[in-house]
């Protein structure tokens, strides 16, 4: 889960690229180019004789776990789950280990990021059957023992009001000793005074059941707008597959319209009814189910810090922006917690 490879974030030292190109196979390179877009993992473009490929290194994802997600890429891509399988190396392996890292190699996806708000209506529903699909493929792919099977039952910890001040409380300590007095420290400490208001007003809303409601299974994890292209108006490419587990279906709804349509601060409450409507056509899901599951979201953001986390504990910068984001949606949200509740049983 950690690099080695002695590079900044950016960066590929012209040994371990030559020694990338030995085992992918793909021969003298071209061009390299450093892709901004991610947050966690680092990614190229490499331009080199055999094609165009997108080179990503995994920092933060178990070894075993990375070459599991990666092996259901062809079976997905077999059914039309739009998503690229990865190339493996010359030795048959999905993951090169190099340099002291950890690196994967895709035939290059062309299109581009669009963020869900500014996604069309017709746009927002499709995503809703592609997600649904994907939940089957994945399915199939568990069925044909790609996956391990899929526990009878899930539980769900539900973090308590006590535990996550203790924790905003210790965040607070550490933003104090930690902290170099610039703007983002003294929003972090307002947003963890206010953070205890809330969970302090709010506590009796949180979820009361440890047994999520409906049905659960094989997950992508991160259907955010960073990992998807489009094309021509048509979703040509489902990336980023670190993160795949079981999950009730109505947490990965909930999350990936929070991430596609809780934007400055607010969630698009017209596009949630769509997106839903579109999963619900391939999947069947009560509405119960995602009112459980969205309240569970509400109540995890309203408990969780881990942004702050990377920041204080970790000293990664890179999800800063996230927070003061997350924090104004939080607010906006906890206002109207009915109304976005309806917005996803509408759907």
């Amino acid at each position: 889960m950690t690099d080695e490879t002695g590079a900044d974030k950016s960066g590929i030292p012209s040994s371990v690229l030559a020694e990338l190109a030995r085992a992918f196979c793909f021969g003298e390179v071209r061009e390299c180019r450093y892709l901004a877009d991610g947050l966690m993992n680092a990614n190229w473009k490499v331009e080199t004789l055999a094609g165009v490929f997108a080179l990503k290194r995994v920092t933060d994802v178990p070894l075993g776990r990375l070459k599991r997600n990666l092996g259901v890429l062809a079976s997905l891509a077999a059914a039309g789950v739009p998503v690229s399988a990865s190339v493996a190396t010359g030795s048959g392996s999905l993951v090169a280990e190099v340099g002291g890292g950890v690196w994967c190699l895709f035939p290059w996806a062309a299109g581009t990021h669009i963020r869900g708000v500014d996604l069309g209506l017709p746009q927002v529903t499709s995503l809703g059957a592609h997600l649904g699909r994907l939940h089957q493929g994945l399915g199939r792919a568990c069925d044909r023992g790609l996956l391990p099977a899929v526990p009878e039952r899930l539980t769900a910890d539900v973090t308590t009001p006590e535990q996550a001040v203790e924790r905003s409380e210790r965040l607070s300590a550490a933003v104090e000793s930690k902290g170099t007095g610039r703007a983002f420290d003294a929003a972090a400490l307002a947003a963890l005074e206010q953070r205890r208001v809330l969970i302090g007003k709010h506590a009796d809303r949180r979820p009361q059941d440890a047994i999520p409601m409906g049905r659960h299974g094989w997950t992508h994890g991160d259907v955010q707008y960073r990992n998807l292209l489009w094309k021509d108006g048509e979703l040509a490419a489902i990336l980023d597959w670190d993160r795949v587990g079981v999950r009730p279906y109505a947490e990965e709804i909930a999350r990936t319209a929070q991430v596609q349509f809780g934007v400055d601060g607010v969630f698009d409450l017209a596009r949630v009814p769509a997106f839903v409507s579109g999963y619900r056509s391939v999947v069947q899901l009560e509405a119960s189910a995602l009112v459980d599951g969205v309240r569970r979201l509400w109540w995890k953001r309203m408990t969780d810090f881990w942004q702050l986390e990377f920041h204080y504990e970790r000293g990664d910068f890179s999800c800063d922006e996230l927070f003061t984001a997350d924090e104004a949606l939080l607010h906006w949200w906890t206002d109207r917690l009915g109304q976005v509740e309806d917005a996803f049983a509408e759907g």
